[in-house]
């Protein structure tokens, strides 16, 4: 295994962390299904009264569709899935004290969760999004998957031509209804309203989603600027000098005027915007500016990225 592998490694191990911290210290004890293999594993610890920890019940159900999985789709789902939900389901289970010999920690007995959960029941639930979202995040940026839906998804893609997002969304949907089922049936939520629990458990998929995205997307820090105007080679200049930043000229034509001239193409960071547009509208008042957000920079003059 080579250093980048390794380092991947490292980050999906890390991200595991994180989902397991938001899965155990905060969904379970909330009764806030997350969906997919997860939520449906949450369900079935509650309808076996914790016979069955939530992390073993994971491992189990991701066992046969792993080898569904390399049946069907080859190694693409190899050894990093394997890896992803077995160190998801044993962080899982190492976090509600439910590996024998590793029994030292106790959610219930964390005094600020309990008080949390009493009285700041959507922080309690925000927290927990956050953490589920950060975890996968990072496991998916890292080339990792946790298994489970994606499994599933990459399948009725393959076999059916389904789209991932429609068999996440289907899939999400049963499993928080069959969970709200199954604490409605069994009692075990006597403070808040099955019903508002689900709805929740939707916000908090939404939520944990968006953050993914963000993650793998990367943060909103750059943004770029298309410029059309007769004086692109003062404002061009000018970008350059006091900007400290390059443009490139790409010709175009305008299908209405029939006129040929250049068009610049820049990147700055968010701060340096407003900076941006003072300078076309100095040098040309009448000059036609396209800003868009920007995720990823790689290059001279900007951060580093993972």
């Amino acid at each position: 295994m080579n250093a980048k592998n390794f380092m991947d490694y490292i980050a999906i191990t890390i991200g595991c962390f994180f989902l397991a911290t938001g899965v155990s210290f905060f969904l379970i004890d909330a009764r806030i299904i997350p969906g997919g293999v997860t939520g449906l594993a949450i369900s079935i610890n509650y309808m076996t009264k914790d016979a069955l920890s939530v992390g073993l019940i994971i491992w189990l159900i991701n066992l046969p569709l792993y080898l569904w999985g390399l049946k069907v789709l080859g190694r693409q789902f190899g050894i990093r899935t394997f890896f992803g939900f077995t160190v998801s389901s044993f962080f899982i289970d190492l976090l509600r004290g439910n590996i024998p010999g590793l029994r030292f920690i106790h959610p219930e007995n964390i005094p600020a969760l309990a008080n949390m959960l009493e009285n700041d029941f959507l922080i309690f639930v925000i927290t927990g999004a956050v953490l589920v979202g950060l975890g996968l995040g990072l496991v998916f940026k890292f080339r990792g998957t946790t298994g489970g839906a994606d499994i599933f998804a990459a399948i009725g893609q393959k076999k059916m031509g389904l789209k991932p997002g429609n068999v996440f969304m289907v899939m999400d949907f049963f499993v928080i209804c069959f969970g709200g089922l199954v604490i409605h049936v069994m009692g075990i939520s006597p403070d808040k309203p099955v019903f508002t629990l689900m709805v929740y458990s939707f916000i908090l998929i939404f939520g944990s989603a968006r953050l993914v995205d963000t993650i793998i997307d990367g943060f909103n820090y750059a943004n770029s600027a298309i410029i059309i105007s007769n004086k692109y080679e003062e404002i061009s200049k000018a970008i350059m000098d006091r900007l400290s930043r390059g443009a490139t000229a790409l010709h175009g034509r305008g299908l209405y005027t029939k006129q040929e001239r250049e068009i610049l193409y820049t990147i700055v960071l968010r701060k340096e915007v407003a900076l941006l547009i003072e300078i076309v509208k100095e040098l040309d008042p009448h000059a036609f500016i396209i800003v868009n957000n920007v995720h990823e920079v790689l290059g001279q003059g900007f951060r580093p990225r993972l």
